[in-house]
């Protein structure tokens, strides 16, 4: 903390530098001894062993014959976590030069002559400083409203001893909301790292679902593959017969075609000599070429593929059902990965 230029910025150095003597916990002057916690920021022993008891409430205290490990806190003013050994706050080193800082201002105040107006003076009663309170009315006032005013009837305490008490209460008030921001920032911690590990483990499982689906992709691409080879197996071993009859049956009908224009070429000769010594071979050829086509042929419905027909309705019926779950007791699995995403599985129908 830079003290030099903030008494500079300030134009009374003294009270400036009284604010910065002042403890987060108590509000007031630090009290000796002062502790300097890891943060560098200091707090009384004292009120720093409220908020560690506060913050650590089944540690055992110093001088007891159990021994402890030690516990935790945060700063009050940074909020940083300050971790304890087994000594608790007496293991935090004493912050001397604050208290020589203390006791130097100290000394200096009490050498500066009182300034008037320094202490509150009474509203009613100009020349009577407050100097009791009224239990009565819960209002400090002086004396002589006791005694003459309107708290004549009322009941009244002397002023530093109900201004003790009420420090002591307003000290133990901010000790338990010191320690109530604590366990609010400890939940705070807790939810976060829930929120990080939901986080790790929908990535998790959304890679493992990522990786079943690529698998099952993987699986029907593989059927596929095997299913449409079968098809075109089969497809070309019936082209190859039909395309093997096609050309048999073309070169019957060329032989055909020949004997015909042979034929024809016998009806035109003039001479009968020359006609009968082909004729009778060309007609034996032509009778055997009438009777008839003795080549194979395909058998009827020879062209369809029905015996490939896939039915995967039962398949498509079980992919759709793929669910999350364990497969056992349904209803109380779901609620289980709803309260635990870890127990999150793939279930294939």
């Amino acid at each position: 903390m830079d003290y030099k230029s903030s008494l500079i910025q300030d134009g009374n150095p003294m009270e400036n530098l009284e604010k910065q003597l002042i403890c987060p916990i108590c509000l007031e002057m630090f009290t000796k001894p002062v502790v300097i916690l890891p943060c560098q920021h200091n707090l009384c022993r004292k009120c720093a062993n409220d908020i560690f008891q506060a913050a650590n409430p089944y540690w055992t205290s110093r001088g007891s014959s159990v021994s402890m490990s030690g516990g935790r806190f945060r700063c009050p003013t940074c909020r940083h976590e300050v971790i304890m050994d087994r000594h608790g706050v007496y293991g935090l080193q004493r912050n001397l030069l604050v208290e020589n800082i203390i006791d130097i201002y100290k000394q200096e105040c009490s050498s500066r002559p009182l300034q008037k107006g320094s202490h509150p003076m009474c509203k009613e009663h100009e020349d009577e400083k407050i100097n009791i309170y009224c239990l009565t009315c819960e209002v400090p006032t002086c004396s002589m409203c006791k005694v003459f005013g309107i708290h004549k009837a009322c009941e009244v305490a002397p002023l530093q001893s109900v201004f003790q008490g009420q420090k002591t209460e307003l000290n133990n008030c901010i000790s338990m909301l010191v320690a109530g921001n604590d366990r609010v920032q400890t939940i705070i911690t807790q939810l976060e790292d829930s929120r990080r590990v939901t986080k790790e483990n929908s990535h998790q499982v959304k890679e493992e679902l990522s990786q079943k689906f690529d698998t099952l992709y993987a699986i029907l691409d593989e059927k596929k593959s095997e299913l449409l080879q079968r098809i075109t197996q089969e497809q070309e071993e019936k082209l190859s017969f039909i395309e093997a009859l096609i050309q048999q049956y073309q070169e019957q009908l060329d032989k055909s075609t020949k004997l015909v224009e042979t034929a024809i070429q016998s009806l035109d000769e003039p001479g009968g000599a020359t006609f009968l010594l082909t004729a009778k071979q060309l007609i034996k050829s032509i009778v055997e070429a009438s009777k008839g086509c003795q080549l194979g042929k395909t058998e009827q419905g020879f062209e369809n593929m029905d015996c490939f027909t896939l039915d995967l309705e039962h398949i498509a019926d079980a992919l759709r059902a793929i669910d999350f779950g364990t497969g056992k007791g349904g209803g109380d699995a779901t609620k289980k990965e709803r309260a635990d995403p870890t127990l999150l599985t793939v279930a294939l129908v």
